[in-house]
């Protein structure tokens, strides 16, 4: 019914504890694992930046060494080559006179033998005339590149120089890191197979323990009432119990109560089952709500009798609310939460009051029982969520009785409102639009 007032079955945070630390170690695990492949995969790409540079480097000093270009020393060979942005490299040669064609024609054989395979533009600087009196286009087959769509930028130094640009070479850097890529992509395809493997292991695993939580509650609910419906009919079966009407009446009188709350019970199971994936059949007439209060309070009436409450109708008295609404599933809802009420109450007292808030018409019912902490109040409209309580079976229910209420308030465009104090009670307010 409830749970402490929400009535149901809820996974038991002792068996499902260990399952979430496993989740959550997993999912750790996981991050764990994408965080360190995606920085390898950062220190890869910087690896392979450096060794285009150190390459392309190789290449310019191979080319002093085919080329009679600069009058300087080998071991200071790298103090003739700079690099003054990413895709640029900028070398010194001594004069301009030197053939440019042959120029052209080493450097693409250097720059082949240490594997940059990739295209480039070649300009030739002259410091005198402040330009570039000669350009050439390296194609690759991997990459094509229009070099008139490119200005060769001009950096100003005080002699002769080559310019070196690599349009494509961030594209060729990423291109050596396929392996990287597609392995990367495997594991991270894995990663996310196991991460919903172990999404689809946990919803297996809490609906599993939540059926096998209903059963248990299940096997619960009915067992007390088949007992003594059984000691009863036993008692009638005895010869002298002609004799002792009063005690006829009374076995007989138990066996009616305990039958009537078992029909309720699996009318109310077989209500839910019915409903479930469709919305509720919702018949909407004009119905007075002090009437369908009265109604649901004279159906409880054993049981407020066996409890010894005292029930208080607090209504308007005139003209009286009236609410356009399903006359039969609004009575149901009344009578959800008087039951609840009374089920979780030492000495009840039950206030039933109706009256407007905010353009809506509500219904209140109010108890004086053990109340609900704060936590679990935002779960008590779930199926099968009871509030822990310590002995999961210490009051009946299955944990479809403040869900069934919030199907039908939904079903009426309403709302329900809940306000509790742990030891002090509980109130729930329906709303619904005038």
């Amino acid at each position: 019914m409830h749970s402490k007032f929400a009535g149901g079955i809820y996974l038991n945070g002792m068996r499902s504890s260990t399952l979430r630390w496993i989740i959550l170690l997993a999912t750790l695990l996981i991050a764990l694992i994408t965080g360190v492949q995606l920085f390898w995969l950062n220190k890869v790409y910087s690896f392979e930046h450096k060794t285009f540079n150190t390459n392309v480097v190789k290449s310019i000093r191979g080319l002093y060494e085919d080329m009679d270009i600069a009058d300087t020393p080998a071991n200071h060979l790298q103090d003739l080559i700079e690099h003054p942005s990413p895709d640029y490299f900028l070398f010194r040669v001594e004069g301009t006179s030197i053939p440019y064609d042959s120029l052209v024609f080493y450097l693409k054989h250097e720059l082949n033998d240490f594997d940059v395979l990739t295209d480039a533009l070649i300009g030739l600087y002259d410091s005198k005339k402040g330009t570039y009196i000669a350009e050439q286009y390296i194609p690759a087959a991997a990459a094509r590149y229009d070099p008139s769509h490119n200005v060769l930028p001009v950096y100003q130094r005080d002699h002769d120089y080559v310019l070196l640009y690599f349009p494509h070479r961030n594209k060729y850097v990423l291109a050596q890191m396929n392996f990287w890529f597609i392995s990367t992509a495997i594991l991270f395809f894995v990663l996310i197979s196991l991460a919903i493997i172990l999404f689809y292991f946990y919803r297996q695993k809490f609906l599993v323990e939540v059926q096998k939580d209903f059963v248990n509650n299940f096997t619960h609910e009915f067992k007390t009432p088949l007992a003594v419906m059984k000691i009863s009919s036993e008692v009638l079966l005895q010869d002298k119990i002609v004799n002792q009407p009063e005690r006829l009446f009374k076995y007989a009188n138990i066996i009616q109560h305990q039958t009537q709350h078992l029909q309720s019970q699996v009318e109310r199971l077989l209500h839910i089952a019915s409903t479930d994936r469709r919305e509720l059949p919702i018949e909407k007439v004009r119905v007075p709500v002090k009437e369908i209060i009265e109604q649901a309070v004279a159906k409880i009436q054993p049981l407020v009798d066996d409890k010894e409450a005292l029930v208080e109708i607090q209504s308007a008295e005139e003209p009286g609310y009236e609410l356009l609404a399903d006359r039969v599933h609004l009575e149901l809802a009344v009578v959800n939460l008087l039951e609840n009420a009374l089920k979780y109450s030492t000495k009840p007292h039950v206030i039933i009051s109706t009256g407007q808030e905010d353009g809506h018409l509500f219904i209140s019912v109010k108890d004086n029982g053990i109340g609900i902490e704060k936590k679990y109040q935002k779960n008590l409209f779930k199926k099968f969520y009871r509030v822990p309580t310590g002995d999961v079976h210490n009051v009946k229910g299955f944990g479809l009785g403040l869900n069934f209420v919030k199907r039908i308030i939904d079903a009426h465009h309403g709302s329900i409102k809940v306000n509790s104090l742990p030891g002090i009670g509980t109130e729930f307010k329906m709303l619904f639009p005038l």
